[in-house]
């Protein structure tokens, strides 16, 4: 008998899971199973309200049991009291009486007592009463909100600040747009918070003890993605609503030419794309998705300009045009360098990692796979090796800059420019950069008719790591020249011209022959591609 009601149990849940499952069936409920992005006005409940008081001046609030009203008399009677609003809704002033106050509102307050102290007292007796402190009262939050229960606040307390309280609107099941005010179980006012969120119109409201703020459910949404400045999901007042009518919640990019309207039928994805100026004619319908993208991209890139210059900072070129054809448009200032041009490029530098990348990987195997024939052998190669793994870990993160040499006799009109190229113009400078294994690595004024050596000498010569052998001489345009300063029959050492860098790469203390020409590889590809002088070990 047993067996056969546990049977029983599991076939009648397997059965109302049956059930569940095809009651969800509708588009909006499907749309939060989609998508993880967040909905238009979640950030808006962070604990920012709750903790503040809005006791601003309401001429229309009401006044209530235990707000205190201040009280002053002057003239042929002087009185001056705070005076508490009884549980009968009155308060007593010497000589003049019992003042009803209750329900009467704040901008009446100075009205009624001054009706009332004329009934004692003629013109002789001037009154002031104002309203001092207000009430606490409770309320009461229920529906989508994440701790609904019951609330302290004023009655001069926004809606924004009794929710807060509550932990916000529940992610995916609270509205922003449908927030009913309950009095004796009767619906005296309803919020849409996508006032505030978009023109920041918040309208004022007397609660009273025991009212009930009811968050409803989430039932219409769309979500919008692409070209826009709000990527988020959206709340709609209606089962279905033009494309136009969600324009002025998403703001799409200048650039957006055409939408796409992601509808499920049938279970079935179908994608219609529509021009923006069909946005008039199409609706969409809750649950369904619009992408906004921009065909004009794709006959056009970006470019990024920057350093020196006249020009915006990003410009829109065709697709195909030359880096001659750019320049030309450039405006330059008395400032700008002509000659040192430079041009970076993301694809450059992506090969450039991964260049690095692959020589880090080789030298890395190679350092785990070395063997020791000896017992001290096996413990000086295991101090080596955690030197070379902490160099290969810091070396990984450095990033290339991905610059293309700009040389004098290219015909520019050949470099056609890519997506997200950057075009930098340095300033004119007298400055020379010396870099590395220097003992007093600086940046020193340029000097006319000096050379590398005496740039070196005049920062206390090479330190006693330096690699003589791999001096570098950036050029301001980026190219690197090699220079050996430890061959003794060398030729004259190079020319130095201002906004050039001497980089003094360090040398490689290690037995292993292999393992000191990979490491020098790497440090000359980390100099030229990032412009970094890496410490070895």
């Amino acid at each position: 008998m047993k067996k056969i009601v546990l049977f029983l149990f599991f076939i009648n849940i397997l059965w109302s899971v049956e059930v569940t499952l095809d009651n969800r069936g509708n588009d909006s409920k499907a749309l939060l199973e989609r998508t993880e992005k967040i909905y238009f006005g979640e950030r808006l409940f962070k604990g920012q309200f709750k903790e503040n008081k809005q006791l601003t001046h309401n001429l229309n609030y009401l006044i209530n049991v235990g707000d205190v009203v201040s009280v002053k008399l002057w003239g042929a009677y002087e009185y001056a009291s705070e005076l508490t609003v009884d549980t009968k809704g009155n308060i007593f002033i010497p000589k003049v009486g019992i003042v009803r106050l209750l329900g009467v509102k704040a901008q009446g307050l100075r009205k009624r007592v001054r009706d009332k102290v004329k009934q004692v007292f003629n013109n002789n007796v001037s009154v002031y009463a104002e309203l001092n402190t207000y009430q606490p009262i409770s309320v009461f939050l229920t529906g989508g909100v994440v701790q609904p229960g019951l609330y302290e606040g004023i009655s001069s307390d926004s809606i924004l600040q009794f929710i807060d309280k509550a932990g916000g609107i529940k992610h995916s099941e609270g509205s922003y747009r449908k927030i009913m005010v309950l009095r004796n179980n009767i619906s005296i006012k309803t919020f849409d918070l996508y006032e505030f969120l978009l023109n920041g119109k918040l309208e004022t409201f007397q609660f009273q003890n025991g009212d009930i703020i009811k968050v409803s459910s989430l039932e219409n949404i769309i979500e919008i993605e692409g070209e826009v400045n709000r990527p988020y999901i959206f709340e709609l007042v209606a089962q279905s609503v033009m494309v136009d009518e969600i324009i002025q919640y998403v703001l799409p990019k200048p650039n957006v030419t055409h939408f796409m309207v992601t509808r499920w039928q049938n279970g079935r994805e179908k994608v219609e794309k529509y021009t923006m100026q069909d946005r008039y004619r199409v609706m969409v319908k809750s649950g369904e998705r619009i992408h906004f993208v921009s065909d004009y991209l794709k006959d056009n890139i970006m470019v990024n300009i920057e350093g020196e210059h006249g020009n915006l900072h990003t410009v829109t070129v065709q697709k195909g045009d030359s880096l001659k054809k750019i320049l030309s448009q450039l405006i330059l200032t008395p400032l700008s360098d002509a000659t040192a041009i430079q041009l970076y490029r993301n694809s450059i530098a992506i090969k450039q990692k991964k260049l690095i990348d692959t020589n880090l990987r080789d030298l890395e195997a190679r350092v785990l796979t070395t063997g020791s024939s000896t017992t001290e052998e096996a413990k000086i190669r295991k101090e080596e090796s955690n030197l070379v793994l902490d160099f290969i870990r810091r070396a990984s993160q450095v990033k290339p800059k991905g610059q293309v040499i700009i040389n004098a006799s290219t015909d520019l009109s050949q470099v056609i420019l890519e997506e997200n190229d950057t075009i930098y113009i340095p300033k004119k400078s007298q400055i020379v950069v010396i870099e590395g294994e220097v003992s007093l690595p600086n940046a020193q004024t340029y000097v006319n008719n000096y050379d590398v050596d005496d740039y070196i000498k005049s920062c206390g010569g090479y330190s006693p790591r330096a690699n003589r052998e791999k001096v570098l001489l950036v050029k301001k345009n980026g190219r690197v020249l090699t220079y050996d300063a430890s061959n003794w029959w060398r030729q004259t050492s190079l020319a130095v011209e201002p906004g050039d860098s001497i980089l003094v790469l360090g040398r490689v203390d290690s037995k292993s022959i292999q393992i000191t020409s990979s490491v020098t590889q790497i440090l000359y590809q980390i100099a030229v591609g990032a412009a970094v002088v890496l410490k070895a070990f």
